[in-house]
């Protein structure tokens, strides 16, 4: 028996040597035994010294951080993007400068559903990218349509609810989708674009990507321009209409994330060219609608399209939680050279992202690997969960005599001339005209397409009221289009005409 016994500790003694080399506790210090728990005897109760057991649970049960209420699912790659035109004219921003190589993070994401959804679902698709720019992170966190359903902040809690899971059921329901859209009729021309092709892409690569909003840039002068956003794919722009949708989630509902990774694992590094729009600030009231309408594209016969540079994708990361999972974006992320516009949504997305952030990762966020700029932090910041700052002085506030002066930043806030009165309206509202341009745009299976989509879900709307209000802003948007939407559905064409009449355009 003796013998037997110490046969069983040579064992274990090897065995705890073999695990040391490569498993910790947290702590660092080597772990014993990571297949049993620590018991009172051979048939004893499991003891609370057993570290090891204690900290795995502990650990197991804090593994998830809140989910993001919206662009939970998503997929992240790293990158560069590289200048190829000098913006100097138009802005101080460093990573403008023709030839300027800046590394950036990009995550890709369906909007509305959750975290484990299938990628097949007919969604909007956020576009975020995070400059790691030589004068701190710069975050465009637009989407891969050019346009918003929604034009005020004030709208979106309303407008995610309605998109959202019925909070009785737990299932998203187009009834409560169309209820909510009927009294937005904004929203006709980005339906237009989700229920094309872009509504469920074949690929992310396959997708273009967009700030939406209207930003400024400004020079060392302090004059400033108007500018949007756009990355043009240079794989081009393919999607997949409802019955392709079903099944392709057949084979496999993961096809955006499986089709990133593999390409890129493959040495295939997809590839978009960054475009800009410039509108002098004297020229925003010339068009029949608000430049500064999320709602509303810039039509680029009217305002074209310069090509500033090239976005490559050429790296996965190593841990899918600590770099995708963890990446905060942010509109508020802004470097020298680059301002908001007063686009109302844009305004209240600056406070919100970031309010958002702070919530799910913490105070201290922009210091996790992913979000850390590549330069020096100084920001007298006190504290907070997960500080790992390691700073070394006595003065966290400014100005002090006991340190040298801190350097004077180049950029400040523009003086934007401002007039008028406190309003909560809306003007130039043109709800209709370019859904109908873009509705005109598509080819003949692409308008097929559209149909089809939408009907899959309009025509699940039980109330008719709010079915004939979608069809009337289809039908003012383009007559063919409301037409074919009414057969689609089984509505009533006469009825549809009527509400229509009575629209604005």
């Amino acid at each position: 028996m003796l013998k037997h016994s110490l046969l069983i500790a040579m064992l274990a003694t090897v065995t705890v040597n073999t695990q040391a080399a490569a498993l910790t506790k947290d702590n660092g210090a080597p772990v014993g035994d990571n297949q049993n728990s620590i018991t009172a005897g051979e048939n004893g109760s499991v003891l609370l010294q057993d570290v090891q057991l204690v900290q795995k649970l502990q650990r197991f049960g804090r593994e998830r951080i809140p989910e993001r209420v919206v662009h939970a699912r998503g997929t992240g790659a790293y990158g560069e993007f590289v200048a190829t035109k000098d913006l100097s004219d138009l802005t101080i921003a460093s990573l403008f400068k023709a030839g300027t190589k800046t590394p950036v993070f990009v995550r890709m994401s369906t909007v509305i559903h959750g975290k484990g959804s299938p990628e097949t679902l007919r969604d909007p698709h956020g576009f975020a990218v995070k400059f790691y720019t030589q004068e701190g992170n710069w975050d465009l966190v637009g989407n891969q349509t050019p346009v918003f359903f929604i034009r005020d902040a004030i709208k979106f809690p309303d407008f995610i609810h309605a998109m959202k899971p019925s909070p009785v059921t737990n299932v998203q329901d187009a009834n409560r989708v169309f209820d909510f859209l009927s009294s937005q009729p904004w929203a006709t021309n980005m339906l237009t674009y989700v229920y094309g092709k872009q509504g469920v892409p074949t690929s992310y690569r396959e997708q273009d990507g967009f700030g939406v909003h209207a930003y400024k840039l400004y020079n060392d002068k302090g004059e400033y321009k108007y500018v949007k956003f756009n990355f043009r794919s240079k794989q081009g722009v393919k999607g997949l209409n409802v019955k392709e949708a079903a099944e392709q989630q057949g084979k496999d509902f993961n096809h955006l994330t499986n089709d990133l990774y593999n390409n890129i694992y493959a040495g295939n590094f997809p590839k978009w060219d960054l475009y800009i729009q410039v509108l002098d600030p004297k020229d925003l009231g010339k068009f029949d609608f608000d430049p500064l309408d999320p709602t509303k594209i810039w039509p680029t016969e009217l305002v074209p399209e310069t090509k500033v540079g090239t976005l490559t994708l050429n790296r996965m990361p190593k841990n899918f939680f600590n770099e995708t999972e963890q990446s905060a974006f942010a509109p508020g992320n802004l470097v020298p050279g680059i301002e908001p516009s007063e686009d109302r949504l844009l305004q209240g997305r600056i406070f919100s992202y970031s309010d958002t952030q702070m919530y799910r990762l913490g105070v201290n966020h922009q210091q996790i690997p992913v979000n850390r700029p590549v330069i020096d932090v100084n920001n007298n910041n006190q504290d907070g969960s997960m500080n790992v700052s390691e700073r070394n002085s006595d003065v966290n506030y400014e100005p002090s005599r006991k340190e040298p002066k801190a350097a004077t930043a180049k950029a400040r806030a523009l003086q934007t001339p401002l007039s008028g009165y406190v309003q909560q309206i809306g003007v130039k509202e043109q709800n209709f005209k370019q859904a109908g341009d873009l509705y005109r745009s598509y080819t003949t299976k692409e308008k097929d397409d559209l149909i089809m989509n939408l009907a899959a879900d309009l025509g699940s709307v039980k109330d008719s009221e709010t079915k004939h209000i979608m069809l009337s802003y289809f039908y003012k948007a383009d007559a063919d289009y409301g037409m074919r939407m009414t057969k689609a559905v089984n509505g009533d064409i006469s009825i549809v005409k009527a509400k229509a009449a009575k629209l604005k355009d």
